[in-house]
């Protein structure tokens, strides 16, 4: 099936079986090597604030942890403290990577009870944590490959992030990047399982289907891959799931599974009111972005219209364009942001548009080839 930008997607999303309200992303925990080294590089390359941790000093025995934020987008950095740990098991299987996707929920507990009984296998049941600011309820359901949905509730809580951190406040700190908000994460799953994930979304969460994408919208001379975009009911969690496709190369998804050694989260989607500022910013601070061939621009405006930016800054830049029925979007991926050929990230501005950039996939894909040749894994 090709792209279908729904013709309602605001009556499709209202449609989803919102038995589960999500509140929004509350955070992002990446297993990593070194915390502090990577805590070090997102403050100073992305422009994330220091915000709490746990480790040592506040009785945690076995693994510590650096949590960042800029505008509402919350970044939890953990490492094992011993090699007993099981964290390591996570590590040697998959390099630095997303572990948990926590959501913000109003009763963590119905949110349990709610999916597991439609489905989802236990990561962890309902627990209360307190301290004098508080409490919190956590629970989790796992989801593809090792990856887990923390359902976090916190409307009983006034402290800065969780029960069991103190507040973090080094010297060092940094401007942020003009970065808002998650708009989406992308999981990869193996050859196959694109649908089945889909209705664990659909089945266990309530999710929507609002976008489809085969391999005649995704694939280029070489590789190709298919995905569909899941959205809870008030369309603030987009979960968009790629499978590898058949083509002549490997794909970039079959790279991903072949180096993550399994499903995982690919790639954020951080939200920015001003692409062209936020991507310089990251660039003078050195995070690397794919590179767009210049002919990209020569007809981009008479497909996707008038635009407010100056095409040759965004062409300076790199800045990908695309445009759908509500508008249009500005977006750029950077390379992997790990040794690993496996999670980078994008940056995205929306203006009005609802969609991912079908229209870019091409070039997107190409861009994404060149450093899969470069790698010897295409």
């Amino acid at each position: 099936m090709a792209e279908s930008t729904l013709p309602n997607p605001e009556k499709v999303i209202a449609e989803a079986a919102d038995f589960l309200p999500i509140l929004g992303t509350d955070h992002i925990e990446l297993y990593v090597g070194n915390a502090k080294h990577s805590a070090y590089y997102y403050m100073s390359a992305w422009g994330f604030q220091p915000l709490a941790y746990r480790g040592l000093e506040t009785g945690a025995k076995d693994e510590v942890s650096y949590v960042l934020r800029q505008g509402k987008i919350t970044l939890v950095l953990t490492t094992p403290l011993s090699s007993k740990s099981h964290i390591n098991e996570h590590l040697k299987a998959h390099g630095d990577g997303v572990k948990s996707i926590a959501l913000w929920v109003g009763d963590a507990r119905k949110s349990w009870k709610e999916t597991v009984a439609r489905g989802a296998e236990s990561a962890f049941e309902p627990v209360v944590r307190k301290d004098d600011d508080g409490e919190v309820v956590l629970s989790g359901i796992k989801t593809y490959g090792e990856t887990v949905h923390v359902f976090v509730e916190r409307q009983n809580y006034t402290g800065t992030f969780l029960p069991g951190y103190m507040d973090w406040n080094p010297d060092f700190q940094v401007k942020d990047t003009g970065l808002l908000y998650v708009d989406h994460m992308v999981g990869n799953v193996d050859w196959g399982q694109m649908n089945t994930w889909c209705r664990f979304y659909a089945e266990v969460m309530g999710f929507a289907q609002i976008i489809s994408f085969d391999d005649k919208d995704i694939s280029t001379e070489y590789t190709a891959l298919m995905s569909k975009v899941m959205s809870n009911g008030n369309g603030r969690i987009k979960f968009p799931i790629n499978e590898p496709a058949k083509g002549r190369k490997k794909s970039q998804i079959e790279e991903y599974i072949d180096f993550y050694e399994g499903a995982g989260c690919q790639h954020i989607a951080l939200a920015t009111t001003d692409i062209v500022a936020t991507v310089s910013a990251l660039k003078a601070r050195g995070v690397e972005f794919l590179y767009v061939p210049e002919n990209y621009y020569d007809t981009i405006l008479d497909r996707v219209g008038e635009i407010d930016e100056e095409l040759a800054i965004l062409k300076k830049h790199g800045i990908l364009i695309d445009r759908d029925d509500e508008g249009y979007l500005l977006q750029l991926f950077t390379k992997p942001v790990v040794d690993r050929p496996t999670m980078f990230f994008e940056i995205i501005q929306r203006k009005g548009a609802t969609s991912f950039g079908k229209g870019n996939f091409q070039a997107l894909f190409e861009s994404i080839e060149r450093e899969q040749e470069l790698r010897g894994t295409l």
